[in-house]
Parts: C-alpha cells; structure tokens; sequence
C-alpha cells in the first residue's frame, strides 16, 4: 500500500523561511517521480516542484530561486525548502508520486498516480 505522509507545515510571516517533508512507503523509491503541489481555496491544484527517479529537478517558475526540492533517497523521503515566502505561498501543500520515473508536466497533476493528505502553508503578510 503507497503512503505518503507530508509534515512541516505551518504559518510564518512573509519573506519567512519552512520546510516540509514527505515519507514514502509501499513504493520502489528510486523508480520514482516525487513532486509537490498545491492548492489555495478557490484554486486550481498546481504543480510547485518535482524530481524524477534521476534526479532531474522541475520547478515552478513562480518559485524558482525561493524553494528547493531534495531528496534522502536512505529514508525515503523528499523535502521542500521554501525561502522567502509570500502571501500568494499559502495553499495547502501535497507530495505527490508517479511510477513512471520521468515526472508528468507540473501543469498535469491529474497523472501523478499516489497522493498525501497535505499540510497547510500560511504566509501573513
């Protein structure tokens, strides 16, 4: 059975510094795209960052040079460091995973086959 469990959530002010984690299980780690997503109310789901089982790393434009995915492929796990934070960051945030190894597009969240439940970003302003 997949899980996948994501932590590190919170709230912080803005130009704020947090980062989450996400614990994989039941999958062949390395065979593996991982990604994060997420979504604000009233919003579409939307890709954040991705790694495929490679290593190659995806981003948002809209985050790129403020977060960072990684990887501790050991234990399973894939983090996202998220730097200087804004308002406009606060959505609930999922991990996600997809057997294919290369990731799907970040704009195609509905062919990343396993989910977690997510964890709640909150950036005052």
């Amino acid at each position: 059975q997949v899980q996948l469990v994501e932590s590190g959530g919170g709230s912080v002010e803005a130009g704020g510094s947090l980062t989450l984690s996400c614990a994989a299980s039941g999958i062949t780690y390395s065979n593996y795209c991982m990604g994060w997503f997420r979504q604000a109310p009233g919003k579409q789901r939307e890709g954040v960052a991705a790694i495929d089982s490679d290593g190659t790393i995806h981003y948002a434009d809209s985050v790129k040079g403020r977060f960072t995915i990684s990887e501790d492929s050991a234990k399973n796990i894939i983090y996202l460091q998220m730097n200087s934070l804004k308002p406009e960051d606060t959505a609930m945030y999922y991990c996600a995973a997809d057997g294919s190894g290369n990731c799907p597009p970040l704009s195609a969240p509905e062919r990343y086959n396993y989910w977690g439940q997510g964890t709640q970003v909150t950036v005052s302003s």
